[in-house]
């Protein structure tokens, strides 16, 4: 008790030194993080926990799909797919379930196992002020949204770059939860280095880049959950996208390249309107229809899968 005590007196000293009393608010769930240095480095935990919160946070949707089997005033939110069988449902999970364990196994875990032996960990002794935490966090999210927007516009103009990379990912053409992280082993690995990259380059707190690592994972499940949903955070915050806008790419396979903001393919003349995305609750046929005269004579690279 006494030595807790003098911990608390020294974190306080500590951060009225710094000119930094925000910073006790996280302060004590740091300390916390830091006594477990020795877990955190493990070089299987980004793969296994990467994986396992992916899981974790799908599970709502999963609940969904199957509350609708029952509950038919569900399906009203659902953007393109009609009800189907609970069986048939499970089996689709299940089995993009088990696609993404074996790539996860055989590429993301042998890869985030080599990097973790060879970066240098860091832990400071001060946790990040709540206000400097919530500002690196919403950076990393912009940066990786604009370099995600590139690689994403170059895996669809680049012939060699969808086959190889990016066409794994559009088999879903009608997409679910899980299938936010159901693509190549490529892409997988190409994803998880934007998302590092884009912590490095702004310089996050390492507690900043768990939350940003977080927030990314659910960001890309609600944009692939199928849902357009009263709470979901494009309906609270306009300048996303979210699943109307993603579904959209998926059902004509160009346009509505950024993963999650607007401003990108607003200011690049790829967006997919708000009429367009309601016309996905319709198959995307509305889309097809509204976009094949602008396509004409335009080279696709989704080859046979492309119906623009």
């Amino acid at each position: 008790m006494r030595r807790t005590l003098h911990d608390g007196i020294m974190n306080i000293s500590t951060f009225l030194k710094h000119g930094n009393p925000d910073g006790l608010l996280l302060q004590p769930l740091w300390d916390d993080l830091r006594a477990q240095r020795e877990f955190l480095t493990s070089p299987f935990l980004p793969a296994c926990y990467a994986f396992l919160i992916h899981l974790l946070l799908c599970a709502p949707f999963l609940a969904f799909e199957a509350l609708g089997c029952f509950w038919p005033r569900i399906n009203l939110y659902r953007i393109s797919r009609t009800a189907e069988p609970l069986l048939l449902c499970l089996q689709r999970w299940v089995g993009c379930c088990w696609r993404i364990f074996q790539k996860y196994l055989t590429t993301v875990l042998p890869a985030t196992a080599l990097y973790q032996r060879v970066r240098i960990p860091r832990f400071p002794e001060l946790a990040p002020s709540c206000s400097l935490l919530i500002g690196e966090v919403i950076t990393c999210l912009l940066l990786f949204d604009a370099l995600f927007f590139i690689w994403h516009y170059s895996m669809h103009r680049v012939p060699w770059l969808y086959r190889r990379v990016h066409q794994t990912h559009h088999q879903n053409r009608i997409t679910f939860a899980l299938t936010a992280q159901d693509a190549s082993p490529a892409e997988l690995l190409s994803l998880q280095m934007l998302a590092l990259s884009s912590a490095w380059v702004v310089g996050c707190h390492p507690l900043s880049e768990a939350l940003f690592h977080l927030l990314n994972t659910w960001l890309a499940i609600e944009d692939h959950c199928g849902y357009d949903l009263p709470w979901a955070i494009h309906r609270l915050l306009p300048c996303f996208g979210g699943a109307p806008f993603h579904q959209a790419h998926h059902h004509i396979y160009r346009g509505n390249y950024a993963p999650y903001f607007r401003h990108w393919d607003w200011l690049c003349g790829t967006y997919l309107g708000v009429r367009d995305e309601a016309g996905s609750k319709h198959g995307g046929r509305t889309i097809r229809r509204r976009r094949r005269k602008k396509s004409l004579g335009s080279v696709c690279v989704c080859a046979q899968a492309c119906m623009c």
